[in-house]
């Protein structure tokens, strides 16, 4: 993605760089340019820049740039106005390569989405990935260290700091994870958003129902799915929907909801313990699996759609691919003993076209690479 985006630099886009905090979009900002001293570094974060960025003129602007070439605005969404404080300088300053990024999707796309039509390059940055780590180190050794991933996750502190996981995940949570969200106005009890995270923890894999978690969690279904909602665009879970195309009793309205990093699941639940003293590997490994292919397809700019298959007879897939016509499906499990599963009749007359394919921590490259 870094020699995508370096591609852009120049030719009279904004480049906005998305993602949840900590996951390296100052990082790469500063990759992306390199050593030069012609950049402008401001933060959203700072009251001074907030102040100084909200209402501002055309020509205010000209002076806070100066002979700057490029300028960066980190967590943009926390300035007021930032979509039009951005198309300024689009407008009136189009020498200058302006890069933004931001930790909350539904505040920064929402600010800049109408003034900045055909302006942007949007960009979302994760965690790390399976194919990251690959990349840097062999296959042999991340898929040695699988057991590590399910539980302490992608995240690049977490990563970088061998031995010192659960503090960096410690920090994580307690500092970054409701940060944004909890800053949100709609966002009335912290302490409901904070029981629906450890509720949708505890349901990887499983299909959510909105009335279920809301009795349970002592919110109303509708202040659930819009919570929901938020946690999306804040790159904390993602949902999967059904596939139903061709039978009666195919469900065709359900969702799950995934975490995009195992390492903030397992730290919302308070359980770090290792795989092997774990009941829920095999949900763990469910959510590793599709949270990094959906991390692959974004980064490849893929226009595949993404499901999982269920009847009202518990039949079930975990995992589906659609692309160009082609249907792929996936059965995932942890334990290699226990890859003696095939595609349900029903699937396969219905769609008899379709692949089918058991993936394994001994196979995973085949998904995943």
């Amino acid at each position: 993605m870094q020699q995508n985006i370096q591609n852009q630099i120049g030719k009279g886009k904004v480049i906005a760089l998305m993602g949840a905090r900590q996951v390296g979009k100052s990082t790469l900002s500063k990759q992306l340019l390199g050593d030069r001293n012609d950049v402008l570094w401001l933060n959203g974060d700072d009251a001074d820049t907030r102040t100084l960025l909200s209402n501002m003129s055309s020509t205010r602007l000209r002076s806070v740039i100066g002979n700057k070439k490029y300028v960066v605005i980190d967590e943009a969404q926390r300035i007021t106005n930032i979509g039009l404080v951005i198309k300024l300088v689009s407008d009136q300053i189009p020498d200058v390569q302006l890069i933004a990024t931001g930790s909350s999707s539904f505040e920064l796309a929402n600010k800049i989405n109408e003034p900045l039509t055909g302006r942007k390059r949007e960009y979302t940055l994760f965690p790390f990935s399976f194919k990251e780590m690959v990349e840097s180190h062999g296959l042999l050794d991340e898929t040695r260290l699988l057991p590590h991933r399910l539980v302490f996750g992608y995240y690049p502190e977490v990563v970088t700091s061998p031995g010192d996981e659960k503090i960096a995940l410690k920090e994580l949570v307690n500092s970054y994870l409701y940060r944004d969200m909890l800053s949100f106005d709609r966002i009335k009890n912290a302490d409901g958003l904070q029981r629906l995270v450890k509720a949708l923890a505890l349901q990887i894999g499983c299909q959510i129902s909105y009335n279920e978690i809301a009795n349970l969690i002592g919110l109303s279904a509708k202040t659930v799915e819009h919570y929901i909602d938020i946690l999306e665009k804040c790159f904390i879970v993602f949902r999967l929907n059904s596939f139903a195309k061709n039978l009666r009793n195919e469900l065709k309205a359900s969702k799950k909801i995934y975490f995009w990093d195992l390492g903030i699941r397992n730290a919302v639940i308070g359980n770090l313990s290792q795989i092997e003293n774990r009941s829920d590997v095999g949900e763990l490994w469910e959510n590793f699996l599709i949270s990094e292919k959906m991390k692959m397809l974004s980064y490849s700019n893929s226009f595949a759609q993404t499901y999982f298959w269920r009847t009202k007879q518990q039949q079930e897939i975990d995992f589906l691919q659609e692309e160009d016509g082609i249907l792929q499906t996936f059965e995932f499990k942890w334990n290699d003993k226990k890859i003696k599963t095939k595609q349900p009749e029903t699937f396969k007359n219905a769609y008899p076209d379709a692949t089918y394919k058991v993936i394994t921590p001994s196979n995973v490259e085949d998904f995943l690479l």
